[in-house]
């Protein structure tokens, strides 16, 4: 098989253009990505996986066709708000606990899910924190192109000048002329409505703040990734990735900055993951619909528990740019169709070959491994590579394996390997071990539990203050009632 006739016939749909679009590296031979990482003040739910499980997806078949891929996903530790408040302060106080605190604790949690789904760590995974100094001067830029102004210690980004030379709402299709007339008494220090923030000016008590030419004060959400993204891959570089729900205005307003700081359009190919829906509506922690990852994989307090490599198979089964549902018959329906792939490849891999002439025309192995490719290289298609996968399952369980030509099995193994545990990136699991291992964390959560009870009806808060927070590093929220001695 040839990898280079591979690499020439990748098709992404793009974002910003609407369509299906022929993927050419800007350098040979290197493919760099950029996907927005999460804001570390929660625990991931599934919908949030769902996107880093995808360009885990995305850089390993890169990687498998030979392309040096730099792959950027940062960590917003900072001034992503939510009605005016930045989210991790909020829950800083909620917990009792310092930011920094709180984005550790939430850091470690995000990697620790991660691990677990077998996702690659990127190659570069900078913090907001981490770059204050490269934004201020990003934002110096604009206001020195009247593309920004400074107002009471703030800096906004001017959307009026800005659309003097350049269209804003090109990616999310928005008509700003409507959004302009609107809401006109809510200017405050900002000359237009939809005029969104670089730089916000720190109130006394706003713990986390850097100074600036401006005074005290904190970067906005947008400014963070055009920042980190062209840092570590160029003022233009090949893909852009994030869930749908950041088109706007956090992609907008990215794609507005990089302009008016670069004159260029940072991104060639735009890719957005769709929603994953649950009771019927968007999973989101602002609406409180959704679930925490830890009752699907977490044995305590759940009926039925799966590997994460399961989830991650049931999240592949459906296209990224596709709604996803989440319903019991779904995770279960992907349970069982693991287990046959996996009985397919234990199959597959333990079988003895055999010197052989005779050759069964019911599977065109090259042709197979062509359809494969071909189903990655059309925008990622996995629910059609893995139907492909299925085909294989199917020939094998007839043995028709005991009939097929040396060359064709040896052919087989090998690109059924890479596809299923190179490139999707599933891991084997035994259906005993996994429901033994259960057995054996919920009975040592238990009796975590039981021992935290009991270490505060002694008024040991130290040690039961160590373990509610060991548990809650791996997605276990304990509430505690009144103890009354």
């Amino acid at each position: 098989m040839s990898i280079e006739i591979e690499k020439k016939s990748i098709q992404i749909y793009n974002s910003l253009t609407g369509r299906k679009e022929l993927f050419q590296p800007i350098h040979k031979g290197y493919v760099g990505i950029y996907v927005c990482g999460p804001t570390v003040y929660h625990h991931l739910h599934l919908g949030n996986c769902r996107t880093f499980i995808l360009f885990d997806f995305v850089f390993r078949y890169f990687k498998h066709l030979g392309y040096k891929v730099r792959y950027v996903r940062n960590i917003t530790d900072v001034g992503h708000l939510n009605n005016g408040e930045d989210k991790i302060l909020n829950k800083s106080r909620i917990e009792g606990l310092e930011p920094m605190e709180i984005v550790q604790k939430y850091t470690i949690s995000f990697h620790y899910l991660l691990n677990i789904f077998n996702a690659i760590p990127p190659s570069i995974e900078p913090t907001a924190t981490g770059h204050i100094i490269d934004q201020i001067d990003i934002i110096q830029e604009l206001i020195k192109k009247d593309l920004a102004y400074e107002k009471n210690g703030s800096v906004y980004f001017d959307i009026k000048n800005y659309r003097k030379n350049h269209s804003y709402g090109i990616m999310s299709q928005n008509k700003i002329d409507k959004l302009l007339v609107q809401k006109q008494n809510f200017l405050g220090d900002k000359r237009s409505f939809q005029d969104f923030s670089l730089w916000k000016k720190a109130k006394k008590n706003h713990i986390m703040n850097w100074n600036s030419p401006w005074g005290k004060g904190f970067p906005g959400w947008h400014i963070e990734c055009t920042t980190m993204s062209t840092k570590y891959l160029g003022e233009i570089f090949d893909i852009h990735g994030g869930g749908l729900d950041l088109k706007f205005p956090h992609h907008e307003c990215e794609l507005a900055q990089a302009i008016g700081a670069y004159n260029n359009n940072p991104a060639h190919y735009w890719m957005h993951t769709n929603m994953l829906i649950f009771n019927g509506k968007k999973m989101s922690k602002s609406t409180g619909n959704y679930f925490l990852l830890k009752d699907l994989i977490s044995p305590y307090g759940c009926k039925k528990t799966f590997h994460p490599t399961i989830i991650r198979f049931f999240i592949l089964k459906s296209h990224y740019r596709s709604i996803l549902n989440f319903s019991n018959k779904g995770i279960m329906d992907a349970e069982k169709g693991y287990y046959r792939l996996m009985n397919a490849m234990k199959l597959l891999n333990h079988f003895s070959i055999e010197k052989k002439t005779i050759k069964n025309n019911s599977l065109n192995v090259i042709q197979w491994i062509k359809n494969c490719y071909k189903a990655i290289n059309d925008d990622f298609n996995t629910p059609l590579l893995i139907s492909h996968l299925f085909k294989v399952t199917h020939l094998l369980n007839s043995s028709f394996i005991h009939e097929m030509d040396t060359k064709d099995i040896n052919l087989l193994k090998k690109y059924m390997n890479y596809f299923v545990f190179d490139i999707l990136g599933l891991q084997i699991v035994e259906r005993n071990i996994l429901e033994n291992d259960s057995k054996k964390l919920k009975i040592l959560i238990e009796r975590l539990i039981k021992i935290r009870t009991e270490e505060r009806k002694k008024k040991n808060w130290i040690l039961s203050d160590k373990i509610r927070e060991e548990l809650s590093n791996i997605g276990i929220s304990l509430h505690d009632e009144k103890i009354i001695l």
